[in-house]
């Protein structure tokens, strides 16, 4: 086995750990998909509370759906507890 072939076999054998079906979204497509402003992301990502960009290029990233579905998901779950710790005392009433 050639070092080429070992290093693309190595990479086949990587990639294969990716799920299928989870694309890589541009960050307009993360603007539209979350509603957070250009500037909004890059805070999230750098105080750790918005999933950090994959590096595609030189001077490109994306971010994988999955975790940006993940962070919308958790949104959520975080509104839904909250609605429902507030809307007990008002069904005791």
């Amino acid at each position: 086995m050639t070092a080429s072939t070992h290093s693309q076999t190595s990479a086949c054998r990587h990639v294969e750990r990716i799920q299928l079906g989870n694309r890589l979204l541009r960050r307009r497509d993360v603007e539209l998909k979350t509603g957070k402003s250009r500037s909004s992301i890059y805070k999230g990502v750098s105080d750790g509370t918005f999933p950090a960009p994959v590096p595609i290029g030189d001077n490109s990233v994306a971010w994988l759906e999955e975790e940006i579905d993940g962070w919308i998901a958790e949104r959520l779950a975080q509104r839904n507890t909250t609605l429902k710790n507030t809307a007990r005392p008002e069904a005791r009433a």
